[in-house]
């Protein structure tokens, strides 16, 4: 998945991040992307999915038939050449028959997400869409699932989720370790780079770069509205772009993988013009917003962007994962979107096409909170000081003046006094609670604001894990 891309400290990748923010801002988009990324900043809360045959053996999507010594990486001492193959045999057991993608957009939408990103294609390079150029994929007649109705996935689960009217992203993999003109079968395999130079056999990198093209074209042109296209594998890139920083932090070749991204975006917003593309890690216009992974930045960003992180401690299904808590989830909605950004939870369906219980269970307790709280998350912005102690602002673009309390591991209700701090302007003529309709006594404290809670509201809290007070003028 996307952390074992570039492994990298938060430090470092605050500093990656802040030093791409002109660039990201100096960006002269078509209207209609514009417009989507306006709209798609406004959603603040998606769903993430990795799903393949992988799911079979509960492993790690991809990363396990890359040859790193990388912890993401490991066969559990297996033999490398021979787990390989045994991997790439997976899509003939694949046959995921209880796959309903209606079940899992209504749950979504349930619990509040409003975009879903969805990998058609990662990095072992099988095919979850009916791709041109390969047999690697869920409708060959290798697979047994190539016989069911919808064989062709993505196909529907774009279409359940945009019924649910969700954007839609397309998860795809630059780099295709299937591919003999990516990973060429006569040579070793040694990381996770192409394992040729393209400069001395440019006719075979031509090829790759045609097959990419065209798989991202048909994905484009016949899978309905398409709304962002979220590429992976940022080591495939121009030379241009690779610093020695860059080289040095993601162990990169010097070879030059440029994929031609400028022909590549127009060719897909021909197919779909208020494309949003997200070609992570390489600045620049392809870039469209920025995707920190696994983490929450310190503090607002100065340009779109989206914590993507898993619901457990795996981004590929692992029956055994350990999954974040209701009050975890809820914590990290908060705080990403009270400095400024999107929040893309990830979970992944097991080898029948299911979710396990817990994600069914964390996003009803999502859905029971945001159905009292929205108003405090979707279009709003960062409202300063953004965060202080456990308390987190947000505003909303008509005005509207929230502060968030983030409920400590032992609270299960509000303490009987709450204190908030005095925002700048105009203070407020009253203070209430969402979820509760009488207004709330408070009083003002050489610090800010101190609110008492009634007892009644103590004993029957409108929601659990995290409390919203809003700022009445």
């Amino acid at each position: 998945m996307h952390y074992h891309s570039f492994p990298v400290s938060l430090h470092l990748c605050c500093l990656l991040l802040m030093a791409c923010s002109l660039l990201v801002r100096s960006q002269e988009l078509p209207p209609a992307v514009q417009a989507n990324l306006d709209d798609w900043q406004s959603r603040k809360f998606g769903l993430m999915m990795h799903w393949g045959p992988y799911s079979q053996w509960g492993v790690v999507e991809s990363w396990s038939i890359c040859s790193e010594d990388e912890p993401w990486c490991s066969r559990n001492g297996r033999n490398y050449v021979e787990y390989v193959a045994e991997y790439q045999k997976l899509p003939r057991t694949f046959n995921p028959v209880r796959f309903n993608p209606e079940k899992w957009a209504e749950a979504a939408r349930a619990a509040g997400m409003r975009y879903v990103v969805f990998t058609t294609k990662h990095h072992d390079g099988f095919c979850m869409f009916d791709s041109p150029g390969t047999d690697y994929k869920i409708t060959d007649p290798s697979c047994p699932f190539h016989s069911h109705p919808r064989a062709d996935v993505t196909r529907a689960l774009f279409d359940a989720f945009r019924k649910n009217d969700f954007l839609i992203g397309a998860y795809f993999s630059k780099p295709d370790w299937h591919s003999p003109d990516y990973w060429a079968p006569e040579w070793a395999t040694p990381d996770r780079n192409v394992n040729y130079d393209p400069a001395r056999y440019p006719q075979r990198w031509q090829r790759f770069k045609e097959y990419t093209s065209t798989q991202i074209e048909k994905l484009m042109r016949d899978y309905g509205r398409i709304d962002i296209l979220w590429l992976d594998g940022g080591w495939v890139r121009p030379q241009a772009s690779i610093t020695d920083d860059i080289r040095a932090w993601a162990g990169m070749k010097p070879y030059d993988q440029d994929i031609d991204m400028a022909a590549i975006a127009a060719m897909a917003r021909r197919q779909q013009p208020g494309l949003i593309m997200v070609d992570r890690t390489v600045t620049g216009p392809y870039e469209n917003y920025r995707t920190p992974e696994q983490q929450v930045p310190g503090q607002p960003l100065d340009y779109p962007w989206e914590t993507c992180m898993t619901m457990g401690n795996a981004w590929s299904f692992n029956p055994h994962d350990h999954y974040k808590s209701p009050r975890q989830l809820i914590h990290l909605l908060v705080d990403i979107v009270a400095k400024g950004g999107n929040f893309l939870l990830n979970v992944g369906p097991d080898a029948n096409g299911e979710w396990p219980e817990a994600v069914y269970e964390r996003l009803k307790s999502l859905g029971q909170w945001m159905a009292v709280n929205q108003a405090a998350i979707y279009d709003t912005h960062p409202l300063a000081p953004y965060k202080s102690g456990n308390i987190c602002l947000t505003q909303s673009k008509t005005g509207r003046r929230f502060a968030i309390y983030l409920g400590a591991e032992t609270e299960e209700t509000l303490p009987e006094t709450v204190a908030l701090p005095m925002l700048p302007g105009k203070a407020p003529q009253k203070l209430r609670l969402l979820g509760y309709v009488k207004d709330l006594s408070w009083k003002r404290t050489e610090h800010g604001i101190r609110i008492h809670v009634p007892d009644f509201v103590r004993q029957q809290p409108p929601c659990q894990d995290a409390w919203v007070f809003e700022y009445i003028e």
